[in-house]
């Protein structure tokens, strides 16, 4: 099979392997400690949490991807440093690495790579893009857990997105086509109805696992520490949370981020942004997350990912957040950027297509599902818009239907960039009636004028959703926080007297981004919600000596 981490090694493996000078190693040195492997040692495995980020001081050391068979990736020697991504959280590796020779190294755990990145700015932007480009060929090269599936079933097609938006390798293996794929199904005596099948980096087996499962066993989430006290949880990790715990962490802020699904909210599935100040050239949602992402792990930020919250129970002491493993979070403030849920379509039989042909979201993954095949699109915002120009680029008939002339909801450069596309047809004034097909299986739909009433069935393979949201805050009916009339949380003046702003009616506790009352439904603006309740919190904590004296309290000193 061809080793696709080639291509990026090729083109930037400078940038992936840099070595550093002996100076450099000696300035590094100070942030960690030496260890020492004899030949042939296991340094990392996969599914452990390894030693840390490795500065090699001697010796070689083989990382290779596990496999049938392994596949080398590089060797390192002296001046070389091991590691990835996973390093900058203590996460579990992901790779093999073995030592060819005796070798010596100073081992930098995750805390300390953290505060060399920050103290040795100029080396550590080096080696936080190294990281960064090592994760990117671990994710082309199909490192990580192995899901056994058919590509198109919709438990695969879960599990892959939680993994792709979670920016975690993976390798998916149809055992229909391949003979891995069916020597794991006999291996471990699969029953078609126990498909998908993950096999985890550790060796452990799941059978068609939720996300919370599968990020337990691939090491992408762990138990919270019930004693600690945090400065700011925040909870949902879109835009704008993950602004504020950038933000908040690299201010001195003890930060916890949670999120049930992944960082990136909705802007993280969109295919392209093209309108965001300082990218000329657009960006992927994905990316721009991505990289905010990685940011708030530079600065020590704890996330949490999947962990979904339940209730919120805030007081005069700290406030307590309820997680639906029965976990409970102490923060002495909370900040709401849970964001939006999808708005689902009206129509009978939906939940049957949901997941297989009815999507929510356009990734490269559902592009290359409706590849040459014929699809709609139903919505009028710019979310819709940029879906379409993505999708048009692999499908063979996209139908956009809306309620609305597009001038009225669209920005003009998405609503251009749609009338320039041969392969997309325009439908006005219409809106959804009816699926059609087998369930999993949809063969078409029927769309009713709303002026005549009249009736028109269209083909279709696939169906993409991207008609509004709506506030995520039915967790939030027993807290006291007020609401408006739309579920939206109401912030500062309109929350009750003397709060600060982006304040909810309970003393600290924030709300920003999407679920805000009043937001503007933008990326910019939910980041500039983040950066902005930074300095609200700072405010909130100066003024509640009683919370501060909890925390003596609470975490003993060391």
């Amino acid at each position: 099979m061809a080793e696709p981490s080639q291509s990026i090694i090729a083109t930037r493996g400078a940038q992936m392997f840099p070595r550093l000078t002996d100076e450099e190693l000696a300035r590094l040195s100070r942030f960690g400690a030496p260890v020492s492997y004899v030949a042939g040692e296991v340094i990392a495995r996969p599914g452990e949490v390894g030693p840390g980020l490795l500065l090699l001081l001697s010796g070689r050391a083989e990382v290779i991807q596990q496999g049938h068979p392994p596949t080398h990736i590089v060797t390192h020697e002296r001046g070389n440093f091991m590691g990835e991504l996973a390093q900058l959280s203590g996460r579990p590796s992901l790779v093999e690495v073995t030592a060819l020779d005796p070798v010596e190294a100073i081992a930098v755990p995750p805390d300390r790579l953290r505060a060399m990145l920050i103290a040795e700015a100029e080396l550590g932007e080096r080696i936080m893009r190294a990281l960064i480009l090592r994760r990117v060929g671990l994710i082309e090269a199909g490192a990580g857990p192995i899901i056994v599936g058919q590509e198109t079933n919709a438990d695969v097609l879960r599990l892959v997105n939680f993994l792709r938006r979670n920016g975690h390798p993976y390798q998916n293996l149809d055992p229909a086509g391949d003979s891995c794929g069916r020597t794991l199904v006999e291996q471990f005596e699969i029953e078609p109805e126990e498909l998908p099948i993950v096999l985890c980096p550790g060796g452990q087996l799941l059978r068609n696992p939720s996300e919370g499962q599968l990020a337990r066993c691939v090491g992408l989430v762990g138990p919270i520490d019930a004693d600690k006290l945090y400065d700011v949880v925040i909870i949902g990790a879109g835009p704008a949370g993950l602004a504020t715990s950038v933000y908040a962490a690299s201010e001195g802020l003890s930060v916890l981020t949670i999120d049930c699904r992944s960082f990136g909210g909705q802007a993280g599935a969109s295919a392209r942004i093209e309108n965001y100040l300082g990218f000329p050239t657009g960006i992927s949602g994905m990316a721009l997350m991505g990289r905010a992402y990685g940011q708030a792990q530079k600065f020590g930020v704890e996330l949490a990912i999947p962990d979904e919250a339940t209730r919120l129970e805030c007081g005069n002491d700290p406030c307590h957040v309820l997680l639906a493993t029965g976990e409970r979070i102490q923060a002495r403030s909370v900040v709401l950027a849970t964001g939006a849920r999808y708005r689902r379509l009206g129509v009978e039989r939906l939940e049957q297509f949901e997941g297989s042909c009815v999507h929510y979201w356009a990734s490269p993954l559902e592009a290359d599902l409706c590849a040459g095949q014929e699809i709609a699109l139903v919505g009028g915002g710019n979310s819709a818009g940029q879906a379409v120009v993505f999708l048009a680029s692999k499908a063979k008939h996209v139908a956009l239907i809306a309620r609305r002339p597009l001038s009225e909801t669209m920005s003009q450069y998405l609503i251009e960039r749609i009338e320039s596309l041969p392969n997309v047809e325009v439908v006005i004034g219409c809106e959804i009636r009816s699926l059609h097909g087998d369930a999993g299986s949809l063969e078409g739909l029927t769309v009713i004028e709303r002026s005549t009433g009249k009736e028109i069935r269209c083909s279709s393979r696939f169906l993409f959703s991207f008609i509004g949201a709506e506030p995520n805050t039915d967790w939030l009916q027993s807290s006291g926080i007020k609401l408006d009339n739309r579920g939206f949380v109401q912030t500062g003046e309109a929350a009750g007297d003397d709060r600060l702003p982006l304040e909810t009616s309970r003393r600290g506790i924030f709300a920003i981004g999407d679920v805000r009352a009043g937001s503007v439904k933008r990326v910019a603006a939910a980041v500039g919600d983040g950066a902005q309740v930074v300095a609200a919190i700072h405010g909130y904590l100066a003024d509640a000596p009683q919370i501060a004296i909890s925390v003596q309290h609470a975490v003993p000193a060391e």
